[in-house]
């Protein structure tokens, strides 16, 4: 993979280039739910505020991840250092011709015209990131939400809840469906009692709110395999099984300890979810009703 250009935010580096085949195959029609496409950034240059800088990570390498693993079809999320032009995530989308959709990230007084090409090329949210510089603020959601309404987007949320619970009051006024990122960034040694992982676990008992069990390497005190989140993962599962989804979240960008093998983590998954009829449910019938496939 190439180096990005240089700039005042620092440099990431690029997933395993060799990612290797979980030890079960998965179901077929699973979806990856949670990945990011980068560069070439002389065609899709990186905001000026960005929080890193990542380097480049191609949708052919992301494509034979995909295939190495298992999924035949994904879900590309705008990430921070794009700011809100969406052409890198939405041409990656366009390019695999209804095996992708896209969770995007709009300015509030983006015309109806654009919104509804949005909609049209795969587009199936928009993302609030509130960890990184170049995410949307806050203050937009409920704009944000009213414009989406029409079109039966969701919201996702990219937040540590173990840091700001009262967020998840936010997402419960939405008139939309909610999705919560990599599990809330809930703490295994914070535990399931910790006021965070109470609210998200009271939010999707609500019947409204998603979560993605994905980024356990983001969540975890250890190494991989990352077996302390299991407790969390199978608690978010056993509160809403019909509105948990699975994501690699590769290329893994912002992670400066050892970077995580794409197999590692979808073996992960399967010990978190061993029957196989649930694992089916997360893998491929709940992505299809968020994201229309």
């Amino acid at each position: 993979m190439s180096t990005s250009v240089p700039g005042a935010a620092p440099a990431c580096p690029g997933p395993d280039p060799n990612p290797r085949p979980p030890a079960e195959r998965l179901p077929p029609g699973s979806v990856d739910c949670h990945s990011h496409v980068f560069g070439p950034v002389d065609r899709y240059p990186y905001a000026a505020n960005r929080g890193y800088t990542p380097p480049d990570a191609s949708l052919d390498d992301y494509r034979r991840m995909l295939s190495t693993m298992g999924f035949d079809r994904a879900v590309i999320v705008q990430p921070s250092v794009l700011g809100t032009d969406n052409r890198c995530t939405m041409d990656a989308v366009a390019a695999m011709g209804g095996a992708f959709r896209a969770v995007v990230v709009i300015d509030p007084t983006i015309g109806d015209a654009e919104l509804q090409a949005l909609d049209a090329g795969g587009a199936r949210g928009v993302r609030f990131n509130l960890n990184n510089p170049g995410g949307l603020p806050l203050e937009a959601v409920d704009a944000v939400a009213r414009r989406i309404a029409p079109l039966g987007w969701h919201l996702q949320f990219f937040a540590d809840l173990n840091l700001y619970p009262e967020l998840v009051e936010v997402m419960r006024r939405q008139p939309v469906p909610v999705v919560v990122d990599h599990m809330g960034h809930l703490r295994p040694e914070r535990g399931l009692a910790d006021p965070g992982a109470k609210a998200l676990l009271a939010l999707l008992g609500e019947g409204r709110a998603w979560v993605k069990i994905s980024g356990a390497y983001r969540c975890s005190s250890s190494e991989v395999p990352y077996r302390d989140t299991t407790a969390i993962a199978r608690a978010l599962v056993d509160a809403a099984p019909d509105r948990v989804v699975f994501g690699t979240d590769w290329p893994h960008p912002a992670y400066d300890r050892p970077m995580p093998n794409d197999g590692d983590l979808v073996d992960l998954f399967n010990e978190w979810v061993p029957d196989p009829a649930l694992r089916r449910r997360i893998l491929v019938d709940n992505p299809e009703r968020l994201y229309r496939f």
